[in-house]
């Protein structure tokens, strides 16, 4: 991860001094030492990384370098922004234009204070990387340098994923339990409930989808439930869970009475089957309650649990819990062959020979074959194998043997790749993620770039699609298409991303301040207000996602929330009926991107967002009672894009459109009396917006239908609320 963090920062360092803004700034020579001392300390990051798993000082070392780059990334920032704001009133600051000393007389004093307050900052952040380049000697880090190649692996067809792998080593289990399911539970009086237990990565899950899908068990019960449990086993939750899976649509949020009286009519005596996945909560009372209501069904009816917990099981079971067995060795060498060798690929036998070895490393245990598997695809020199071996990451103290087999992956990952893979520590355990939603963020966070050849969020589909090709992600979801719209991740692997940063945090109530988070979740039913006390202390938040797929969305944002984000670059304000954010808008001085959508409250723009000086994106979306824009929009002359869908009242733009010349993209969607101004040649507001390059005014189909690259398109709401910054 710091390797990652200081790679964006010398990107934005090069980038700062190609265009010879230090030059114009004054800190042209500063740029460059800093730079140069970066390199060096880059250039042992990769041993740092590997050791900072059985050293803790390596580790804390590692730690003080990303907050010192995430400092000086932000000092970057300032002065990217302050030279937008020169261009803007007029000054050249390019290549082409060579600043001579004596222009930064004729910079009013305001300027003058900037490249003062940046002084110091400089001088400040130099001495601290001086201080952490010399603690580097007491490790006795080597440089490694590795094998140059792009940043993701190409994405091709015909030796790619499996979708549907093989199952290895588990026909007697399945076949003993589908018999049971379809034989002995028909004759039981009272519910059978089967538990399923063993550890984290045995492939619990996996036997259980193979059962649910039997052709046996198909045709045997009338209705098929499927329910991921996790640490929330609240009755409402768990309640309102089944009727969704078993109806297939999504359930209203009723009171707890309403829901079972709804169970109830689904299930009664019907000869179902419930599975309850990965189920952790061992409250005897939470499980009678929820049963209480499912012993309705019909003669047949079954419950399986899958669970890592004896004690659930001793709970949840009526008959005895079946233990799943550890796969054998040749089994654990078939799952990493067929991972590590695709189809057409010939299987070396010296290889091969390796693989038996690394193989009684996994202890019996599949997920990490597979992950050991992904990690040696593509790999066909022996010496690559014998690293994986004779890696010590193996000798651990403490450690089951997967997170090893989990890490060498990690290790072996790209240096982006292991960014884009640590942020997803921001969901928590066991959710359904959506793939376009986190591709988003990813290039709002600057973790991705473009290339001559591909867009960043092709660029985006090729990361996943490789970390899931690596086995990171799992239980991928389809759309009508054929194309991955969501994911899960197994709860080891997330295990692994919160093990590997501290920045990114997942808090399931209350977030325990830090200057340390740079991205923070907020999940629970506690979420429904946000206010800056949760905030207080991280002052250098960078994403903030408040979902709404297990809560309410926050009906207020309270006063001041906002104050202490300088650094915020992109807001997203979604479903908040109630929000005090007037005073609080005047402080995001640095904000590029502003979303507000599906607030109905909204009569007209407060004057504070006057201030977001630094502007290029504003879309306003699904305002039903947005009735006039404010005079004062042609004040934001940085902003290049305008986005106004779903706002009927919305009848005419301001006269002082005409002074955003910067503007490059102006779409107009679903606003009848707006359209009709804006009609090309013969609309009344036509001339106001003649000047701009591209202009689409259209009617969609939906209030949510797709909108350019943003994220209230393609039906993939996830969040109530989301904060992020766009490097």
């Amino acid at each position: 991860m710091a390797e990652a963090v200081l790679e964006v920062v010398l990107n934005n360092l090069s980038s700062l001094i190609q265009k010879e803004i230090g030059l114009f700034l004054g800190f042209q020579q500063d740029f460059n030492s800093l730079s140069s001392l970066l390199s060096s300390i880059k250039a042992t990051l990769e041993d740092a990384e590997e050791k900072q798993f059985s050293n803790r000082a390596i580790k804390d070392w590692l730690l003080k370098l990303k907050d010192t780059a995430y400092v000086l990334d932000d000092i970057l920032d300032e002065c990217a922004t302050q030279v937008l704001e020169l261009e803007h009133g007029g000054f050249q600051c390019g290549p082409s234009h060579k600043v001579q000393s004596s222009c930064l007389s004729s910079l009013s004093s305001k300027h003058v204070a900037f490249r003062y307050k940046i002084a110091k900052k400089m001088k400040k952040i130099r001495d601290r990387l001086n201080e952490i380049a010399e603690e580097r000697s007491m490790f006795h880090l080597t440089e490694i340098v590795k094998e140059k190649r792009s940043g993701v692996l190409d994405w091709r067809q015909t030796t790619s994923i499996i979708t549907q792998p093989r199952i290895y080593g588990r026909d007697e289990e399945k076949n003993k339990i589908v018999e049971f399911l379809v034989g002995d539970a028909s004759v039981l009086v009272d519910l059978p409930v089967y538990p399923i237990v063993g550890l984290g990565g045995l492939g619990k899950t996996a036997l259980v989808q193979l059962i649910f899908n039997h052709e046996r068990v198909v045709n045997h019960f009338e209705l098929r439930i499927w329910v991921c449990v996790s640490e929330d086993f609240s009755l409402k939750r768990m309640t309102k869970a089944i009727i969704e899976s078993a109806s297939g649509h999504a359930c209203e949020d009723l009171d707890l009475e309403p829901l079972q009286r709804k169970l109830l009519d689904l299930l009664k005596g019907k000869r179902y089957l419930l599975v309850l996945d990965d189920v952790w909560d061992d409250e005897q009372e939470n499980w009678q309650r929820l049963k209480y209501v499912l012993a309705c069904g019909g003669k047949g009816a079954s419950v399986l649990v899958t669970t890592r917990l004896p004690k659930v099981a001793a709970i949840m079971g009526t008959v005895p819990p079946h233990d799943l067995s550890l796969l054998s060795d040749n089994d654990c060498l078939d799952l990493l062959k067929q991972r590590a060798f695709g189809p057409n690929d010939e299987e070396r036998e010296e290889l091969v020979v390796i693989g038996k070895e690394i193989v009684k490393k996994c202890r019996g245990v599949p997920l990490a074959a597979m992950a050991l598997g992904s990690l040696l695809r593509f790999k066909r020199e022996e010496i690559e194998w014998l690293n994986v071996k004779e890696s010590k990451l193996w000798d651990l103290q403490g450690e089951n043997c997967v997170m090893p087999a989990l890490r060498l992956s990690y290790l072996n990952l790209p240096v982006k790749l292991r960014q884009c893979f640590s942020f997803c520590a921001l969901f928590p355990k066991d959710e359904i993620i959506n793939k376009k939603f986190l591709i988003d963020l990813w290039m709002a966070n600057g973790f991705l770039s473009s290339n001559a050849m591909l867009q960043t969020e092709d660029i985006g589909n090729e990361v996943w699609n490789e970390l899931y090709w690596r086995s990171f992600f799992q239980d991928i979801e389809h759309d009508g298409f054929g194309k991955i719209q969501k994911f899960k991740m197994h709860d080891l692997v997330h295990d692994l991303a919160q093990s590997i940063t501290e920045e990114v945090n997942c808090c399931i109530t209350e977030p325990s301040p830090s200057n340390r988070i740079r991205h923070l979740s907020i999940y629970g039913r506690k979420s429904r207000v946000v206010g800056s006390i949760q905030l207080q202390g991280i002052k250098s938040l960078r994403t903030f996602l408040t979902p709404t797929s297990h809560c309410s969305p926050p009906q207020v944002l309270k006063y001041g929330m906002l104050r202490d984000l300088t650094s915020l670059k992109r807001l997203n304000i979604r479903r908040c009926q109630m929000f005090n954010l007037s005073e609080s808008f005047q402080y995001l001085t640095c904000l590029e991107k502003l979303v507000i959508t599906s607030s109905s409250k909204i009569e007209g723009l407060h004057e504070a967002l006057q201030h977001m000086t630094s502007l290029n994106s504003l879309q306003l979306i699904n305002l039903p009672n947005l009735a006039s824009l404010p005079d004062w929009l042609g004040n934001l002359g940085l902003l290049q894009e305008l986005d106004i869908l779903h706002c009927p009242k919305l009848t005419c733009l301001p006269m002082s459109i005409q002074c955003l010349t910067s503007l490059k993209n102006l779409r107009i969607c679903s606003c009848s009396e707006l359209g009709k101004q804006c009609k090309e040649n013969t609309g009344e507001d036509w001339q106001k917006i003649a000047h701009i390059q591209c202009i689409k005014v259209q009617n969609c189909r939906t209030p949510f239908g797709g909108g350019r690259g943003g994220e209230d398109g393609g039906g993939y709401y996830v969040s109530s609320l989301f904060c992020f910054q766009h490097q």
